[in-house]
Formats: C-alpha cells, structure tokens, sequence
C-alpha cells in the first residue's frame, strides 16, 4: 500500500497544478486510488476492506502528501471515515453504507451544524455543513448533528450516515488560500430520511469505550474500539510531514540549481547558510513523521489494551496524543516557513511548488485543531479532573 503511493508521486506532482485549479483530484486520479486500494486501507475485511492499520495508514498519508498534499488530503479525509463507521455502527448500518460492492467514502464534518429529529422508524436531517474534505468522490456524508436527549429534553451530539443520494454538495470550494485541491466543499442536506440505526449518539471529543463499541464486537479487532480525537489529527500531521517532505524536496532542486548572489559565487548547496536550513527542515519534519507514525501504534495499543479487558482507552490518552501531535505540526510549520523564506523570491512566484506548499501549510496551521494552545488548556483540565458536571467553576486569572 505505501509503496503504491510511493509510485504514484511524480503523477500527483504533475497534476498539482490542474487538482488546484479544479479544486479536487481528477475522476481519472480517482480511479487510480480505487485500483490502488486506498479508500479500503482501513475498511473492514467482512465489508471488502484490508483491514490495515492505523501505522499503515498514516505511512501511505505521508507518501501521497509528498505526491500533492491537497490531493492527499481529499482522499485521507474521505478515506479514513470508514473506521468511524467500521467502529461506532451497529453491522446492519455499516452493511449498508460500505454496501454490496465496498464502495465507501466520506467526509465528515465535527461542527454541529446540522440536527436530526425523529420521524417514524427513522430520522429526518437536516443542515448545512462546511468543509467536507473528500466531498466531491464519496458515496457518504457523516455529518456531527444535533440530536433530542430523550432523558433531559435537550439537544446532545451524533453522527448521522446519509447516501450520496440524499446531500448536494455545493460549488463553493478554491477562494482560499491554500489546499485549494482538497475538494473541501460544503454539503446541504434537505430533510434527507434515514433509518433509525443510522444516527447515533456521539461526542467526537468524548467516545464512550468503556464498554467495547459495536465494530470491535463485530470484527474482532481492538483498532475498532478507540477514539476520534487522536485518530484524526494524525491522519492530519501525516499529510503534512508528507507536505514537509515535498518542500525538502524541492528546497533541494532551488539550491542545487542557483547560486548565491554575493561572493564567494558557488552553487547554493555547497554554502553552509542552505546546508544549515536544510539540515533542520530534515529533522524537524523526521522527528513529526515519527510522531504521527508512532500515534498511530499508541492507538491501536490503548485500543487492544481496553478490548482484552484492561484500563478502556480514556479521554486523557486521546488528548494526550492529540496535543503531542499538534506539537508536530508546529515542527512541519517551523521547517516549511524556513524553507521558504530561504528558498529565493523565484520559489514564491504563481505556480510554484514552494509557494503552493508554503500556503497549503498556512491552512492547516490555521486549522481549529491546530491551536495548540486551546488544546492545551483544555489538556490541562482533563489532567486536573476539573471536567465533568462536578467540575468547579473557572476562575479569571485576577481571581
């Protein structure tokens, strides 16, 4: 699987150009990504998947983002999900949506911006949701909705799992700065029905996996019994150590063939200001693709850990991850910004790899899940115990 996405590179390098144009991967890249197999890395095996894991995953994430990280984003976004509905739905719902053929793919969006209402044997949603990375080649929409607490009479989070055949997605995607290729549309869902398995209660930022979860009872892999928090933003710090990899990539090619502009005159590789920014850009982006990597193996042994029998997988490990992660995207934004600004004002002119990259970076450090310094406190808290109904009341700092 990595090495498929190792071969697949210098095509995706070739079309960066025409995906960011197009705002998504070509339906002829697509189809070289179903042959390859990447959307069933994580699938389940019972529903035509493979069935690798999460190491697995992220290795084959880092290589495509070497390739485009924009193209690598829509495609891991879209593909990922399949572990989400592989883990959270009961058999009869994850029957339907990887369907007779294992055709899967969905975007998913956290921000409940959407609702779902009870309506018969079933449910009505209904909302619109911005930012579905991988929306233009899914079969599937998982939107986070709003849902009735039968018990309380308020509002609390899940998931819906709504057919293609029931969302619009939305031409509204490129004005951006970056990751212009990510196919990061918006869905509009209009009063979509779906049955009653199809919506579940679910916090992303707190899954209950204290009593095992449907998937891992049904496939009789611990990978199916974790979290959402940790999972996704490795899947994150993987395209963008792949998108590191790219800017070394070409940092090298712009320092190989210029030379520099003051005495002594010599090729820019050979002066120890280039060697300098290269070297750290290389460690800095290793140390976070070990990270990710290594997150991904965390993971899958809090997960098994929790399916034998053992301490469940708990919040404070997904955040730890979470924020330990995040920490790697800082390391891939630090490297990307030194490459670029040593780079020569050439690597920044339109159509240019290094510029390309250097914004699609901007986004993600912009990202929500990026600012580490919310998560933090957040982080923080759950180390403290100071969350849950009993927690006391935050203090100003003056107090």
């Amino acid at each position: 699987m990595v090495e498929r996405a190792r071969a697949l590179q210098p095509r995706l390098r070739e079309e960066q150009d025409a995906t960011e144009a197009r705002g998504h991967y070509s339906p002829e890249l697509h189809q070289e990504f179903k042959k390859a197999g990447f959307y069933r890395c994580l699938q389940p095996r019972r529903f035509g998947g493979y069935e690798f894991d999460l190491k697995t995953f992220y290795r084959m994430a880092v290589e495509l983002a070497r390739g485009d990280p924009s193209a690598a984003w829509c495609l891991i976004l879209g593909a990922g999900h399949s572990l989400m509905l592989g883990s959270y739905f009961d058999a009869e719902a994850q029957a339907s949506g990887f369907g007779a053929n294992g055709e899967f793919c969905a975007p998913s969006v956290a921000a409940p911006t959407g609702k779902a209402t009870r309506s018969g044997d079933g449910w009505i949603v209904h909302g619109t949701w911005a930012y579905a990375s991988g929306a233009p080649y899914s079969t599937h929409f998982m939107p986070c909705v709003t849902i009735p607490d039968e018990t309380t009479g308020r509002s609390k989070l899940g998931i819906a799992l709504i057919p293609r055949s029931q969302w619009k997605m939305l031409d509204d995607w490129g004005a951006i700065l970056g990751m212009r290729g990510s196919g990061s549309n918006s869905i509009v869902v209009d009063q979509a029905h779906v049955p009653e398995n199809h919506v579940i209660a679910l916090d992303m930022l707190d899954v209950d996996v204290s009593k095992g979860t449907p998937g891992s009872r049904l496939h009789g892999n611990p990978m199916y019994a974790g979290r959402c928090s940790s999972f996704f933003h490795a899947e994150l710090v993987s395209l963008m150590s792949g998108l590191g990899l790219a800017a070394i990539d070409e940092y090298e090619s712009i320092i190989r063939t210029k030379n520099t502009l003051f005495p002594p005159i010599m090729p820019r590789y050979r002066h120890h200001d280039y060697q300098r920014a290269l070297g750290m850009a290389i460690g800095l982006v290793g140390a976070a693709r070990r990270l990710a990597v290594n997150a991904g193996e965390m993971y899958m042994e809090y997960c098994r850990r929790g399916y034998e029998g053992g301490e469940p997988f708990s919040q404070r490990e997904d955040m730890e991850l979470f924020a330990q992660l995040e920490h790697g995207g800082r390391l891939i934004w630090e490297a990307v910004e030194l490459l670029f600004r040593t780079s020569s004002s050439a690597g920044a002119k339109n159509g240019q790899r290094m510029q390309r990259y250097y914004r699609d970076i901007s986004i993600y450090r912009g990202h929500l899940s990026a600012q580490y310094e919310v998560v933090a406190e957040r982080l923080a808290l759950v180390h403290l115990g100071l969350t849950g109904p009993n927690a006391p009341a935050r203090l100003s700092h003056r107090e």
